[in-house]
């Protein structure tokens, strides 16, 4: 049991409602902290290198027009080289590729030009009249290359073949953008821990009342129909609890009154069985007198002497099975144990009530235990009176000891006749109290002798439960009923609770 309670509780840690109240927490945070990083990344890195992009453009357009003014074309190869480190030395000595036609020069003669400068970037650089950047990867190194023609300031505009390309790098943007991301990344490991934090007090705020909501559920659920849960607040939960206390005020409120009802009707079946027994008294002495002068009497007067006195003999018995069944409700029973040999205990049970021929025994020896002799004596009365009367012979009445399930020493009485059976749904309730097995007969399959009360197979059971064990029915392997009585097989000094 303690195993279980602890896998109970562990399942209960793991997929109970705090965890998932914290993990939806913590994943929340999660979630909303990485789009949070990514946008402000994204809006960063772009801020950072549209500024960058639109200072090289102006620079680039500005420089460009100040050194062309005083260039004259068409250039050589030396003039087109001081024409690219003049542009270079005004904007921060970045590298500065200037074409003209067939004529190529670098501000850095020994930089590699080619993989920064692309084809596109050329062709929308001739194509166009205005400036034109592009952003290149070259040797896993971030760049922005800006390209422009140089035209002749003469009103059209016309374009006069002069080209110049200006590489910027952008490894300090590059550079700015990721400290950036590292920072905010860092930071999410404290919104995640606080949100976890903050996802505690509240699973704690939430299930609080709760927690205190089940545990008087089971407290309830347990029988303490008392069990209140405290309301504060206007909230689901307060309401929650407010429904419960209705609930369980109404229920107390029920059971109080079913308890009284109950009460009152067992003192009415004691008191209508108790002061029954007096004049059935006065009732039997007198039918056992009509009974021994029936033969004297003319026939029909006999016939009804003796019906009186058996009905008086079947009243007398339902009087004593009530009285029984009154003390079972108010726990009233006392169990007299001793320690007793069954064997001998079933034998002088049959020959009592004249049924030892009538009955086959197959009783093991020497079986001793703790047990009330008179109510095993009624249990032994009960089962057999049934198969006797409406089961077929031969009955047959064992009696063993054996083991149970939880390792404990039992000792098993099987009385099996070989009649009709019973179906079923009668042998679900055949220890209910008056159920009658075959609904054409006007008395219970279930009474100790004639026609009975309707109530032996009732008080046997009762009777095995005062001592710790129980009746089971079943159907039998060659037809009929089997009845079973188990009982602890305890012996004089061992714990009989």
């Amino acid at each position: 049991m303690r195993g279980r309670g602890r896998g109970g509780r562990s399942r209960r840690l793991v997929g109970g409602l705090r965890t998932r109240l914290v993990v939806t927490f913590v994943v929340v945070a999660l979630v909303s902290a990485v789009t949070a990083t990514a946008l402000a990344y994204r809006d960063a890195r772009t801020a950072v290198l549209r500024r960058t992009q639109d200072a090289a453009v102006d620079d680039v357009r500005t420089r460009v027009t100040a050194v062309a003014a005083d260039f004259d074309l068409p250039p050589d190869q030396r003039t087109l080289s001081r024409f690219a480190a003049k542009i270079s030395d005004g904007l921060g000595a970045r590298l500065v590729v200037a074409r003209h036609r067939d004529l190529v020069a670098a501000s850095d003669p020994l930089a590699d030009t080619d993989g920064r400068i692309t084809v596109a970037l050329r062709s929308a650089v001739r194509a166009g009249d205005g400036a034109r950047f592009q952003r290149v990867t070259w040797r896993d190194e971030p760049y922005l290359v800006v390209g422009m023609p140089v035209t002749y300031a003469d009103g059209d505009r016309r374009a006069s073949g002069l080209e110049v390309f200006v590489i910027t790098d952008l490894r300090a943007e590059r550079d700015d953008t990721a400290a950036l991301l590292d920072s905010v990344r860092t930071g999410i490991l404290p919104v995640v821990a606080l949100a976890a934090v903050l996802a505690l007090l509240a699973a704690g705020t939430v299930l609080r009342p709760v927690r205190k909501l089940g545990r008087a559920t089971r407290s309830l659920a347990a029988g303490e129909l008392g069990s209140r849960v405290a309301v504060r607040g206007h909230d689901e939960l307060a309401d929650l609890a407010r429904t419960f206390n209705e609930t369980a005020a109404a229920l107390q409120a029920s059971d109080a009154r079913l308890r009284d009802q109950e009460a009152k009707a067992r003192r009415f079946v004691a008191d209508v069985s108790h002061e029954l027994r007096t004049p059935l008294a006065a009732m039997t002495m007198v039918a056992t007198v009509l009974e021994e002068d029936a033969d004297q009497l003319p026939p029909d007067a006999a016939r009804a002497a003796r019906t009186v006195g058996a009905e008086t003999a079947r009243l007398s018995r339902l009087v004593e099975d009530l009285m029984e069944i009154s003390r079972f409700d108010a726990n009233a029973v006392e169990l007299n144990a001793a320690e007793t040999d069954l064997a001998d205990t079933v034998r002088a049970s049959l020959a009592l009530r004249g049924w030892t021929d009538r009955v086959e025994v197959r009783l093991d020896e020497g079986v001793r235990a703790v047990v009330d002799r008179r109510r095993v004596d009624v249990i032994v009365a009960n089962l057999v009176g049934n198969a006797l009367r409406h089961g077929a012979p031969p009955v047959v009445v064992t009696l063993g000891t054996g083991v149970a399930a939880d390792g404990g020493a039992w000792v098993a009485l099987e009385v099996a006749d070989h009649g009709p059976g019973l179906p079923p749904e009668a042998r679900e309730r055949v220890f209910d109290r008056f159920y009658k097995a075959d609904t054409a007969r006007t008395r219970s399959a279930s009474d100790t002798g004639g026609q009975g009360s309707g109530l032996g197979t009732a008080i046997a059971l009762e009777n095995a439960r005062l001592h710790g064990g129980t009746i089971e029915v079943a159907e039998g392997p060659e037809g009929g009923a089997v009845f079973t009585l188990r009982l602890p097989l305890r012996r004089t000094g061992e714990d009989t609770e």
